[in-house]
C-alpha cells in the first residue's frame, strides 16, 4: 500500500543516468518535489508518460520543483534512454537492492519486480501533500499533477 498523504516521504539515496547521486534531503527546504515512480524504460506507456513531462518541463523543474523519475531500470539503460527521449530531468535507479526505494513508498509489485505508477508531489519540509497510484497498463493524468502544485 502506498504511503499517505500527510506522511514524512521516505529519504533515498539512488544514481541517475549519468552516475550522480540524488537524495531527498538534498531538496528539503529548497524545493517541491514530484516523485515519479514507473516500471520499465523504452516501455509504451512509460515512454508517453516521461516524454509528456518533457514537453512541460519548465512547471516542473524550476527555482520551486524538482522533478524525479525513479524505475527499477539499472543507471546504463537510464542512460541510453535518456539521450534516446531527449530527457533533461533526473531519471534514477532502484535497481540495487532492487526496489528499495519503491518498496519504501508502497509501489513496488513483487509479482513483476518492478514499481507500478506512482507520484507524489513533496512539499519543501518533506512531506507527502498529493499522490496517485496507478496499475502498470494505467498512464497518469499530467493535469493532476500541476494542480496538486499549484495547490502548495
Amino acid at each position: 500500500m502506498a504511503i499517505e498523504v500527510g506522511t514524512k516521504a521516505p529519504d533515498f539515496e539512488l544514481k541517475d543516468n549519468h552516475g550522480r547521486t540524488v537524495k531527498l534531503s538534498d531538496f528539503r527546504g529548497e524545493k517541491n518535489v514530484v516523485l515519479l515512480f514507473y516500471p520499465f524504460a523504452f516501455t509504451g506507456v512509460c515512454t508517453g508518460e516521461l516524454c509528456a513531462l518533457r514537453d512541460e518541463l519548465p512547471t516542473f523543474e524550476n527555482d520551486d520543483t524538482q522533478l524525479i523519475a525513479v524505475s527499477n531500470d539499472s543507471i546504463h539503460t537510464l542512460r541510453v534512454f535518456a539521450e534516446q527521449e531527449g530527457l533533461e530531468y533526473p531519471l534514477v535507479s532502484d535497481f540495487w537492492p532492487h526496489g528499495e526505494t519503491s518498496r519504501a513508498y508502497g509501489v513496488f509489485d513483487e509479482d513483476k519486480g518492478c514499481a507500478v505508477r506512482g507520484t507524489f508531489v513533496i512539499d519543501k519540509e518533506g512531506v507527502v501533500r498529493w499522490t496517485v497510484v496507478n496499475g502498470l497498463p494505467d498512464a497518469r493524468d499530467l493535469n493532476e499533477y500541476i494542480k496538486a502544485l499549484g495547490a502548495l
